[in-house]
């Protein structure tokens, strides 16, 4: 809410009017308040002889005592933001013309950073379940999207897989059933012969 100056200055205006610094004197007994911080400050050894025989002490900081601390700021750019963000700039690289929103390459583009967004998420939240199935539902969307490109114009497809680093198999290197157990003869069907007698 104030600058540190401001209030300094408050409390040496408030000071120099109620008559001194006794105004702001602990009372007779002794108080003693903890602040944590970051700053490292040494007091004489005077100061501890006068607090270890039990008298108050007081003790003014200056303005440039408070300059030196550094507060650890955290980003406050939410993580939503910048995906976001990069989002926007995926679609922009990767979009065919200037009024381009619905090219497979657009959208492929967005839902792989949304991907890696919802990926991050659920490292660090394991049980959230509606987004895990979000994803899934996002995976298989970008994965008919690819199939679709694919059987439209591989070059494309090609381009927007290298450059996205997308792991995708192409529709035909998924074997079909046939191709897969094709080699292996046809079981015999059991169902129903077990009540039939002989």
């Amino acid at each position: 809410m104030f600058s540190r100056q401001s209030l300094l200055a408050v409390l040496a205006a408030s000071a120099a009017i109620m008559g001194g610094v006794e105004a702001f004197a602990p009372p007779a007994r002794s108080m003693s308040i903890a602040r944590t911080s970051s700053l490292s400050v040494s007091f004489p050894t005077e100061l501890e002889d006068a607090t270890a025989e039990g008298e108050p002490v007081d003790v003014i900081l200056e303005g440039s005592d408070l300059d030196g601390e550094e507060e650890a700021v955290e980003d406050p750019t939410p993580a939503r933001f910048l995906s976001a963000q990069r989002i926007a700039e995926l679609r922009v690289t990767h979009r065919r013309h200037e009024t381009d929103t619905g090219s497979p390459e657009y959208q492929v583009a967005g839902m792989t950073e949304r991907i890696s967004h919802l990926t991050a998420h659920l490292k660090e939240h394991p049980k959230d379940f509606s987004t895990r199935r979000g994803l899934v539902a996002l995976v298989n969307k970008r994965r008919r999207l690819l199939n679709y490109l694919y059987s439209e114009d591989e070059t494309r497809y090609v381009e927007i897989v290298g450059a996205l680093g997308i792991r995708h198999k192409v529709p035909g290197a998924i074997p079909s059933k046939e191709d897969k157990y094709g080699r292996f003869p046809a079981q015999k069907n059991t169902k129903g012969k077990s009540k039939m007698k002989k």
